[in-house]
Protein backbone atom coordinates (compact mmCIF):
# COMPACT_ATOMS: atom_id res chain seq x y z
CA UNK A 1 0.00 0.00 0.00
CA UNK A 2 2.71 2.42 1.04
CA UNK A 3 4.83 1.77 -2.03
CA UNK A 4 2.01 2.00 -4.55
CA UNK A 5 0.32 5.06 -3.10
CA UNK A 6 3.42 7.21 -2.84
CA UNK A 7 3.57 9.97 -5.44
CA UNK A 8 5.96 12.87 -5.77
CA UNK A 9 4.62 16.21 -4.65
CA UNK A 10 5.75 18.81 -7.17
CA UNK A 11 4.18 21.78 -5.40
CA UNK A 12 5.26 22.09 -1.73
CA UNK A 13 2.80 24.94 -1.13
CA UNK A 14 -0.07 22.75 -2.22
CA UNK A 15 1.23 19.87 -0.11
CA UNK A 16 1.46 22.09 2.96
CA UNK A 17 -2.25 22.72 2.54
CA UNK A 18 -3.04 19.01 2.38
CA UNK A 19 -5.44 19.03 5.33
CA UNK A 20 -7.33 22.00 3.90
CA UNK A 21 -7.33 20.23 0.55
CA UNK A 22 -8.61 17.08 2.27
CA UNK A 23 -11.50 19.07 3.74
CA UNK A 24 -12.42 20.27 0.25
CA UNK A 25 -12.15 16.76 -1.20
CA UNK A 26 -14.18 15.27 1.64
CA UNK A 27 -16.82 17.90 0.99
CA UNK A 28 -16.90 16.70 -2.61
CA UNK A 29 -17.25 13.08 -1.49
CA UNK A 30 -19.97 14.11 0.95
CA UNK A 31 -21.96 15.77 -1.83
CA UNK A 32 -21.52 12.90 -4.29
CA UNK A 33 -22.77 10.31 -1.81
CA UNK A 34 -25.39 12.62 -0.32
CA UNK A 35 -27.01 12.86 -3.73
CA UNK A 36 -27.73 9.12 -3.59
CA UNK A 37 -29.59 9.40 -0.29
CA UNK A 38 -30.99 12.90 0.07
CA UNK A 39 -33.96 12.03 -2.11
CA UNK A 40 -34.99 9.11 0.18
CA UNK A 41 -37.33 10.96 2.54
CA UNK A 42 -38.48 13.28 -0.26
CA UNK A 43 -39.85 10.40 -2.34
CA UNK A 44 -43.44 10.60 -1.05
CA UNK A 45 -43.57 14.35 -1.76
CA UNK A 46 -42.07 13.90 -5.23
CA UNK A 47 -44.52 11.07 -5.94
CA UNK A 48 -47.48 13.25 -5.01
CA UNK A 49 -46.21 16.24 -6.99
CA UNK A 50 -44.99 14.59 -10.20
CA UNK A 51 -47.16 11.47 -10.28
CA UNK A 52 -44.54 8.73 -9.99
CA UNK A 53 -45.72 5.16 -9.45
CA UNK A 54 -44.49 3.26 -6.38
CA UNK A 55 -42.09 1.15 -8.46
CA UNK A 56 -41.11 4.12 -10.61
CA UNK A 57 -39.78 6.00 -7.58
CA UNK A 58 -36.58 3.98 -7.57
CA UNK A 59 -35.64 5.54 -10.91
CA UNK A 60 -35.02 8.82 -9.09
CA UNK A 61 -32.25 6.89 -7.37
CA UNK A 62 -31.28 4.62 -10.25
CA UNK A 63 -31.05 7.39 -12.87
CA UNK A 64 -28.28 8.88 -10.72
CA UNK A 65 -26.39 5.73 -9.78
CA UNK A 66 -26.58 4.18 -13.27
CA UNK A 67 -24.98 7.23 -14.87
CA UNK A 68 -22.61 7.51 -11.92
CA UNK A 69 -21.56 3.87 -12.09
CA UNK A 70 -21.53 3.72 -15.88
CA UNK A 71 -19.22 6.70 -16.40
CA UNK A 72 -16.90 6.26 -13.41
CA UNK A 73 -14.40 4.30 -15.47
CA UNK A 74 -14.34 7.14 -17.97
CA UNK A 75 -13.89 9.59 -15.10
CA UNK A 76 -10.93 7.63 -13.77
CA UNK A 77 -9.35 7.45 -17.22
CA UNK A 78 -9.86 11.17 -17.84
CA UNK A 79 -8.29 11.89 -14.46
CA UNK A 80 -5.16 9.95 -15.43
CA UNK A 81 -4.97 11.61 -18.86
CA UNK A 82 -5.81 15.26 -18.16
CA UNK A 83 -5.01 15.67 -14.48
CA UNK A 84 -7.19 15.03 -11.45
CA UNK A 85 -7.85 18.69 -10.60
CA UNK A 86 -9.14 19.58 -14.06
CA UNK A 87 -11.50 16.60 -14.20
CA UNK A 88 -12.60 17.27 -10.61
CA UNK A 89 -13.63 20.80 -11.59
CA UNK A 90 -15.35 19.65 -14.80
CA UNK A 91 -17.41 17.30 -12.66
CA UNK A 92 -18.56 20.00 -10.27
CA UNK A 93 -19.53 22.30 -13.13
CA UNK A 94 -21.73 19.54 -14.60
CA UNK A 95 -23.13 18.58 -11.19
CA UNK A 96 -24.13 22.16 -10.40
CA UNK A 97 -25.90 22.65 -13.74
CA UNK A 98 -27.66 19.28 -13.46
CA UNK A 99 -28.82 20.11 -9.92
CA UNK A 100 -30.50 23.22 -11.29
CA UNK A 101 -32.40 21.11 -13.84
CA UNK A 102 -33.45 18.57 -11.20
CA UNK A 103 -34.46 21.33 -8.80
CA UNK A 104 -36.86 22.97 -11.26
CA UNK A 105 -38.09 19.66 -12.75
CA UNK A 106 -41.68 19.78 -14.01
CA UNK A 107 -42.10 16.11 -14.93
CA UNK A 108 -40.75 12.62 -14.32
CA UNK A 109 -38.64 12.82 -17.48
CA UNK A 110 -37.11 16.16 -16.50
CA UNK A 111 -36.23 14.98 -13.00
CA UNK A 112 -34.80 11.66 -14.18
CA UNK A 113 -32.72 13.51 -16.80
CA UNK A 114 -31.39 15.92 -14.19
CA UNK A 115 -30.54 13.02 -11.92
CA UNK A 116 -28.69 11.21 -14.72
CA UNK A 117 -26.64 14.33 -15.46
CA UNK A 118 -25.89 14.67 -11.75
CA UNK A 119 -24.57 11.12 -11.93
CA UNK A 120 -22.33 12.03 -14.87
CA UNK A 121 -20.85 14.96 -12.96
CA UNK A 122 -20.28 12.79 -9.90
CA UNK A 123 -18.60 10.15 -12.08
CA UNK A 124 -15.94 12.71 -12.93
CA UNK A 125 -15.63 13.98 -9.37
CA UNK A 126 -15.28 10.73 -7.38
CA UNK A 127 -12.21 9.06 -8.95
CA UNK A 128 -10.42 12.39 -9.36
CA UNK A 129 -11.06 13.29 -5.73
CA UNK A 130 -9.81 9.93 -4.42
CA UNK A 131 -6.70 10.22 -6.62
CA UNK A 132 -6.03 13.66 -5.15
CA UNK A 133 -6.42 12.33 -1.60
CA UNK A 134 -3.97 9.49 -2.21
CA UNK A 135 -1.44 11.82 -3.85
CA UNK A 136 -1.29 14.17 -0.86
CA UNK A 137 -0.66 11.68 1.94
CA UNK A 138 2.44 9.51 1.60
CA UNK A 139 2.98 8.69 5.27
CA UNK A 140 1.02 5.47 6.10
CA UNK A 141 -0.32 6.86 9.40
CA UNK A 142 -1.45 10.09 7.77
CA UNK A 143 -2.93 8.14 4.87
CA UNK A 144 -4.98 5.92 7.18
CA UNK A 145 -6.22 9.01 9.01
CA UNK A 146 -7.03 10.78 5.74
CA UNK A 147 -8.89 7.72 4.47
CA UNK A 148 -10.78 7.69 7.76
CA UNK A 149 -12.02 11.21 7.08
CA UNK A 150 -12.69 10.22 3.47
CA UNK A 151 -14.76 7.21 4.48
CA UNK A 152 -16.56 9.21 7.16
CA UNK A 153 -17.51 11.87 4.64
CA UNK A 154 -18.98 9.19 2.37
CA UNK A 155 -20.93 7.53 5.16
CA UNK A 156 -21.96 10.90 6.58
CA UNK A 157 -23.11 11.98 3.14
CA UNK A 158 -25.28 8.90 2.87
CA UNK A 159 -26.84 9.27 6.29
CA UNK A 160 -26.82 13.07 6.64
CA UNK A 161 -28.51 13.20 3.26
CA UNK A 162 -31.49 11.51 4.87
CA UNK A 163 -31.59 14.04 7.70
CA UNK A 164 -31.08 17.05 5.43
CA UNK A 165 -33.57 15.68 2.93
CA UNK A 166 -36.17 15.42 5.67
CA UNK A 167 -35.55 18.92 7.00
CA UNK A 168 -35.51 20.50 3.54
CA UNK A 169 -38.60 18.63 2.34
CA UNK A 170 -40.61 19.53 5.43
CA UNK A 171 -39.52 23.15 5.85
CA UNK A 172 -38.97 24.19 2.23
CA UNK A 173 -39.86 21.75 -0.58
CA UNK A 174 -38.42 18.70 -2.31
CA UNK A 175 -36.99 20.97 -5.04
CA UNK A 176 -34.34 22.20 -2.60
CA UNK A 177 -32.85 18.75 -2.02
CA UNK A 178 -31.30 19.31 -5.46
CA UNK A 179 -30.85 23.07 -5.46
CA UNK A 180 -28.71 22.89 -2.31
CA UNK A 181 -25.87 21.52 -4.46
CA UNK A 182 -25.51 24.74 -6.44
CA UNK A 183 -23.97 27.06 -3.81
CA UNK A 184 -21.80 24.23 -2.47
CA UNK A 185 -20.61 23.38 -5.96
CA UNK A 186 -19.72 26.99 -6.72
CA UNK A 187 -17.75 27.24 -3.45
CA UNK A 188 -15.80 24.06 -4.28
CA UNK A 189 -14.97 25.41 -7.75
CA UNK A 190 -13.83 28.70 -6.20
CA UNK A 191 -11.30 27.08 -3.85
CA UNK A 192 -10.13 24.21 -6.06
CA UNK A 193 -7.36 26.11 -7.86
CA UNK A 194 -5.77 27.41 -4.68
CA UNK A 195 -5.92 24.17 -2.68
CA UNK A 196 -5.44 21.45 -5.31
CA UNK A 197 -2.40 21.05 -7.52
CA UNK A 198 -2.88 19.84 -11.08
CA UNK A 199 -1.41 16.36 -10.66
CA UNK A 200 0.30 14.28 -13.29
CA UNK A 201 -1.01 13.79 -16.82
CA UNK A 202 -0.44 11.16 -19.47
CA UNK A 203 -0.58 10.95 -23.24
CA UNK A 204 -3.41 8.87 -24.62
CA UNK A 205 -6.89 8.72 -26.09
CA UNK A 206 -10.28 8.55 -24.42
CA UNK A 207 -12.31 5.39 -25.01
CA UNK A 208 -15.74 7.00 -25.25
CA UNK A 209 -17.14 3.91 -26.99
CA UNK A 210 -16.21 1.77 -24.01
CA UNK A 211 -17.89 4.15 -21.59
CA UNK A 212 -21.11 4.19 -23.65
CA UNK A 213 -21.16 0.40 -23.94
CA UNK A 214 -20.62 -0.09 -20.20
CA UNK A 215 -23.34 2.40 -19.30
CA UNK A 216 -25.84 0.99 -21.83
CA UNK A 217 -25.23 -2.55 -20.56
CA UNK A 218 -25.90 -1.43 -17.00
CA UNK A 219 -29.08 0.47 -17.96
CA UNK A 220 -30.57 -2.56 -19.73
CA UNK A 221 -29.64 -4.87 -16.84
CA UNK A 222 -31.26 -2.67 -14.19
CA UNK A 223 -34.33 -1.90 -16.29
CA UNK A 224 -34.79 -5.60 -17.06
CA UNK A 225 -34.73 -6.46 -13.35
CA UNK A 226 -36.98 -3.55 -12.33
CA UNK A 227 -39.61 -4.26 -15.00
CA UNK A 228 -39.59 -8.01 -14.33
CA UNK A 229 -42.15 -7.57 -11.55
CA UNK A 230 -44.79 -6.44 -14.02
CA UNK A 231 -43.67 -8.26 -17.17
CA UNK A 232 -42.68 -11.52 -15.49
CA UNK A 233 -39.23 -13.06 -15.10
CA UNK A 234 -39.85 -15.50 -17.96
CA UNK A 235 -41.31 -12.88 -20.31
CA UNK A 236 -39.72 -12.05 -23.65
CA UNK A 237 -39.15 -8.47 -22.45
CA UNK A 238 -37.21 -9.45 -19.34
CA UNK A 239 -35.16 -12.15 -21.02
CA UNK A 240 -34.48 -9.88 -24.01
CA UNK A 241 -33.30 -6.95 -21.87
CA UNK A 242 -31.00 -9.11 -19.75
CA UNK A 243 -29.65 -10.86 -22.83
CA UNK A 244 -28.98 -7.51 -24.50
CA UNK A 245 -27.17 -6.33 -21.37
CA UNK A 246 -25.00 -9.45 -21.37
CA UNK A 247 -24.24 -9.02 -25.08
CA UNK A 248 -23.16 -5.40 -24.56
CA UNK A 249 -20.88 -6.41 -21.68
CA UNK A 250 -19.31 -9.10 -23.88
CA UNK A 251 -18.78 -6.57 -26.69
CA UNK A 252 -17.30 -4.15 -24.17
CA UNK A 253 -14.70 -6.66 -22.96
CA UNK A 254 -13.86 -7.76 -26.50
CA UNK A 255 -13.24 -4.15 -27.52
CA UNK A 256 -11.19 -3.52 -24.38
CA UNK A 257 -8.99 -6.49 -25.24
CA UNK A 258 -8.40 -5.31 -28.82
CA UNK A 259 -7.91 -1.57 -28.30
CA UNK A 260 -4.44 -0.14 -27.87
CA UNK A 261 -5.73 2.42 -25.35
CA UNK A 262 -8.83 0.89 -23.79
CA UNK A 263 -10.99 2.41 -21.12
CA UNK A 264 -10.09 -0.53 -18.89
CA UNK A 265 -6.82 -2.31 -19.72
CA UNK A 266 -7.66 -5.90 -18.80
CA UNK A 267 -4.17 -6.35 -17.36
CA UNK A 268 -5.24 -4.28 -14.38
CA UNK A 269 -7.29 -7.23 -13.17
CA UNK A 270 -3.99 -9.00 -12.48
CA UNK A 271 -3.40 -6.49 -9.66
CA UNK A 272 -3.63 -8.35 -6.33
CA UNK A 273 -7.01 -7.99 -4.59
CA UNK A 274 -8.45 -5.72 -7.29
CA UNK A 275 -11.04 -8.19 -8.58
CA UNK A 276 -12.00 -9.66 -5.21
CA UNK A 277 -11.94 -6.26 -3.49
CA UNK A 278 -14.20 -4.72 -6.11
CA UNK A 279 -16.63 -7.64 -5.91
CA UNK A 280 -16.83 -7.27 -2.13
CA UNK A 281 -17.41 -3.51 -2.46
CA UNK A 282 -20.22 -4.14 -4.97
CA UNK A 283 -21.88 -6.57 -2.57
CA UNK A 284 -21.39 -4.19 0.36
CA UNK A 285 -23.25 -1.49 -1.58
CA UNK A 286 -25.92 -3.98 -2.67
CA UNK A 287 -26.70 -4.52 1.03
CA UNK A 288 -26.11 -1.05 2.44
CA UNK A 289 -28.13 1.07 -0.02
CA UNK A 290 -31.30 -1.08 0.24
CA UNK A 291 -30.98 -0.83 4.03
CA UNK A 292 -31.31 2.95 3.78
CA UNK A 293 -34.00 2.81 1.09
CA UNK A 294 -36.30 0.43 2.98
CA UNK A 295 -35.60 1.84 6.43
CA UNK A 296 -36.74 5.26 5.19
CA UNK A 297 -39.91 3.72 3.78
CA UNK A 298 -40.51 1.77 7.00
CA UNK A 299 -40.22 4.87 9.16
CA UNK A 300 -42.60 6.89 7.00
CA UNK A 301 -45.08 4.26 5.83
CA UNK A 302 -45.23 1.98 8.90
CA UNK A 303 -44.40 4.28 11.81
CA UNK A 304 -45.97 7.34 10.14
CA UNK A 305 -42.93 9.53 10.70
CA UNK A 306 -42.77 12.84 8.86
CA UNK A 307 -39.95 13.45 6.40
CA UNK A 308 -38.04 15.46 9.00
CA UNK A 309 -38.57 12.98 11.83
CA UNK A 310 -37.52 10.14 9.57
CA UNK A 311 -34.22 11.86 8.94
CA UNK A 312 -33.85 12.70 12.62
CA UNK A 313 -34.39 9.06 13.55
CA UNK A 314 -31.30 8.10 11.54
CA UNK A 315 -29.08 10.86 12.93
CA UNK A 316 -27.56 8.60 15.65
CA UNK A 317 -26.45 6.25 12.90
CA UNK A 318 -24.80 9.14 11.07
CA UNK A 319 -22.93 10.34 14.15
CA UNK A 320 -21.80 6.80 15.01
CA UNK A 321 -20.40 6.22 11.52
CA UNK A 322 -18.50 9.51 11.52
CA UNK A 323 -17.01 8.88 14.97
CA UNK A 324 -16.04 5.28 14.23
CA UNK A 325 -14.49 5.91 10.81
CA UNK A 326 -12.44 8.90 11.92
CA UNK A 327 -11.44 7.74 15.40
CA UNK A 328 -11.45 3.95 15.31
CA UNK A 329 -11.26 2.32 11.88
CA UNK A 330 -7.85 3.69 10.88
CA UNK A 331 -6.31 2.48 14.13
CA UNK A 332 -7.86 -0.96 13.75
CA UNK A 333 -6.63 -1.25 10.16
CA UNK A 334 -3.10 -0.34 11.27
CA UNK A 335 -3.25 -2.92 14.08
CA UNK A 336 -5.20 -5.81 12.54
CA UNK A 337 -4.95 -5.23 8.78
CA UNK A 338 -7.67 -4.46 6.27
CA UNK A 339 -8.81 -8.07 5.70
CA UNK A 340 -9.74 -8.78 9.33
CA UNK A 341 -11.62 -5.52 9.65
CA UNK A 342 -13.39 -6.04 6.33
CA UNK A 343 -14.70 -9.47 7.29
CA UNK A 344 -15.71 -8.36 10.78
CA UNK A 345 -17.58 -5.36 9.35
CA UNK A 346 -19.52 -7.49 6.87
CA UNK A 347 -20.53 -9.96 9.58
CA UNK A 348 -21.68 -7.19 11.92
CA UNK A 349 -23.64 -5.49 9.13
CA UNK A 350 -25.30 -8.83 8.32
CA UNK A 351 -26.33 -9.14 11.97
CA UNK A 352 -27.86 -5.65 11.83
CA UNK A 353 -29.87 -6.55 8.73
CA UNK A 354 -31.08 -9.78 10.33
CA UNK A 355 -32.41 -7.73 13.25
CA UNK A 356 -34.21 -5.45 10.81
CA UNK A 357 -35.67 -8.50 9.05
CA UNK A 358 -37.73 -9.23 12.18
CA UNK A 359 -39.03 -5.69 12.53
CA UNK A 360 -42.79 -5.66 13.29
CA UNK A 361 -45.38 -3.47 11.60
CA UNK A 362 -46.11 -1.77 14.94
CA UNK A 363 -42.47 -1.43 15.97
CA UNK A 364 -40.91 1.43 17.92
CA UNK A 365 -37.80 3.51 17.33
CA UNK A 366 -36.06 2.70 20.62
CA UNK A 367 -36.62 -1.05 20.45
CA UNK A 368 -36.66 -1.93 16.75
CA UNK A 369 -34.76 0.81 14.91
CA UNK A 370 -32.06 2.38 17.10
CA UNK A 371 -30.16 -0.77 18.22
CA UNK A 372 -30.09 -2.35 14.76
CA UNK A 373 -29.12 0.94 13.11
CA UNK A 374 -26.18 1.48 15.50
CA UNK A 375 -25.03 -2.09 14.86
CA UNK A 376 -25.25 -1.36 11.14
CA UNK A 377 -23.16 1.79 11.64
CA UNK A 378 -20.46 -0.29 13.32
CA UNK A 379 -20.48 -2.83 10.50
CA UNK A 380 -20.26 -0.24 7.75
CA UNK A 381 -17.50 1.62 9.60
CA UNK A 382 -15.40 -1.52 9.83
CA UNK A 383 -15.99 -2.60 6.23
CA UNK A 384 -15.99 0.47 3.96
CA UNK A 385 -12.43 1.79 4.33
CA UNK A 386 -10.78 -1.66 4.43
CA UNK A 387 -12.77 -2.58 1.32
CA UNK A 388 -11.48 0.51 -0.47
CA UNK A 389 -7.90 -0.20 0.64
CA UNK A 390 -8.14 -3.84 -0.47
CA UNK A 391 -9.39 -2.81 -3.91
CA UNK A 392 -6.56 -0.31 -4.49
CA UNK A 393 -3.66 -1.62 -2.43
CA UNK A 394 -1.89 -3.30 -5.35
CA UNK A 395 -2.34 -0.55 -7.94
CA UNK A 396 0.64 1.34 -9.35
CA UNK A 397 0.71 5.16 -9.05
CA UNK A 398 -0.12 5.59 -12.74
CA UNK A 399 -3.11 3.26 -12.30
CA UNK A 400 -4.58 5.10 -9.31
CA UNK A 401 -7.20 6.99 -11.31
CA UNK A 402 -8.41 3.84 -13.05
CA UNK A 403 -8.34 1.80 -9.84
CA UNK A 404 -10.34 4.46 -7.98
CA UNK A 405 -12.76 4.56 -10.91
CA UNK A 406 -13.16 0.80 -10.69
CA UNK A 407 -13.83 0.70 -6.96
CA UNK A 408 -16.33 3.56 -7.22
CA UNK A 409 -17.93 1.83 -10.21
CA UNK A 410 -18.24 -1.43 -8.32
CA UNK A 411 -19.88 0.35 -5.40
CA UNK A 412 -22.37 2.23 -7.57
CA UNK A 413 -23.15 -0.76 -9.81
CA UNK A 414 -23.73 -2.80 -6.66
CA UNK A 415 -26.01 -0.04 -5.38
CA UNK A 416 -28.12 0.06 -8.54
CA UNK A 417 -28.39 -3.67 -9.17
CA UNK A 418 -28.74 -4.52 -5.49
CA UNK A 419 -31.57 -2.06 -5.01
CA UNK A 420 -33.30 -3.15 -8.23
CA UNK A 421 -33.14 -6.84 -7.27
CA UNK A 422 -34.20 -6.34 -3.66
CA UNK A 423 -37.04 -3.98 -4.64
CA UNK A 424 -38.30 -6.69 -7.01
CA UNK A 425 -38.02 -9.37 -4.30
CA UNK A 426 -39.73 -7.13 -1.74
CA UNK A 427 -42.58 -6.27 -4.11
CA UNK A 428 -43.11 -9.93 -4.99
CA UNK A 429 -43.33 -10.81 -1.29
CA UNK A 430 -45.77 -7.98 -0.61
CA UNK A 431 -48.00 -9.04 -3.50
CA UNK A 432 -47.90 -12.69 -2.44
CA UNK A 433 -48.89 -11.88 1.16
CA UNK A 434 -51.59 -9.49 -0.02
CA UNK A 435 -52.97 -12.12 -2.41
CA UNK A 436 -53.14 -14.55 0.51
CA UNK A 437 -55.58 -12.18 2.20
CA UNK A 438 -53.36 -10.26 4.62
CA UNK A 439 -54.07 -6.57 5.32
CA UNK A 440 -52.20 -4.05 3.17
CA UNK A 441 -49.93 -2.83 5.98
CA UNK A 442 -49.00 -6.37 7.02
CA UNK A 443 -48.21 -7.24 3.42
CA UNK A 444 -46.09 -4.11 3.02
CA UNK A 445 -44.13 -4.88 6.18
CA UNK A 446 -43.57 -8.46 5.04
CA UNK A 447 -41.95 -6.99 1.93
CA UNK A 448 -39.72 -4.80 4.07
CA UNK A 449 -38.66 -7.77 6.22
CA UNK A 450 -37.80 -9.79 3.12
CA UNK A 451 -35.76 -6.90 1.75
CA UNK A 452 -33.66 -6.69 4.93
CA UNK A 453 -33.17 -10.47 5.02
CA UNK A 454 -32.06 -10.49 1.36
CA UNK A 455 -29.52 -7.75 2.11
CA UNK A 456 -28.21 -9.80 5.06
CA UNK A 457 -27.65 -12.78 2.77
CA UNK A 458 -25.66 -10.54 0.41
CA UNK A 459 -23.46 -9.44 3.34
CA UNK A 460 -22.75 -13.03 4.34
CA UNK A 461 -21.77 -13.88 0.76
CA UNK A 462 -19.44 -10.85 0.70
CA UNK A 463 -17.81 -11.96 3.97
CA UNK A 464 -17.20 -15.45 2.58
CA UNK A 465 -15.62 -14.03 -0.59
CA UNK A 466 -13.43 -11.70 1.47
CA UNK A 467 -12.29 -14.57 3.69
CA UNK A 468 -11.20 -16.80 0.82
CA UNK A 469 -10.15 -14.28 -1.88
CA UNK A 470 -8.79 -11.09 -0.31
CA UNK A 471 -5.07 -11.36 0.44
CA UNK A 472 -3.10 -9.43 3.02
CA UNK A 473 -0.40 -7.50 1.17
CA UNK A 474 2.89 -6.40 2.70
CA UNK A 475 4.01 -2.79 2.30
Amino acid sequence: MKKNMEQSINKPAAYSKRWSALFLLCTAQFIVIMDTSIIGVALPAIKADLGYSQSGLQWIFNAYVIAFGGFLLLGGRLSDLFGARKVFMWGFAILSAASLLAGVAWSEAALNTGRALQGLGSALIAPAALTLVLSKFTDPKELNKALGFWGASAAAGGSAGVFLGGAITEWLSWHWVFLINIPIGLAVLLYSRSLLFKGSTQKGKVDVTGAILATAALVFAVYGIVSAEGAGWKSLQTIGLLALSLLLFVIFFVIQKQKKEPLVPLTIFKVPNLSSGNLVMALLAAAWIPLWFFLNLYLQQMLNYSAFNSGLALLPMTIAIMFLMVGVTGKLVAKLGFKTNLIAGLVVLAASLLLFSTIPADGTFLVNVLPASLLGALGMSLAYIPGTIASMSGAKPEETGLASGLVNTSYQVGSALGLAIIVAISAAKTNAVKTAGAPDMAALNAGFQTAFFSAAVICVIAAIIAFFSVKTLKN
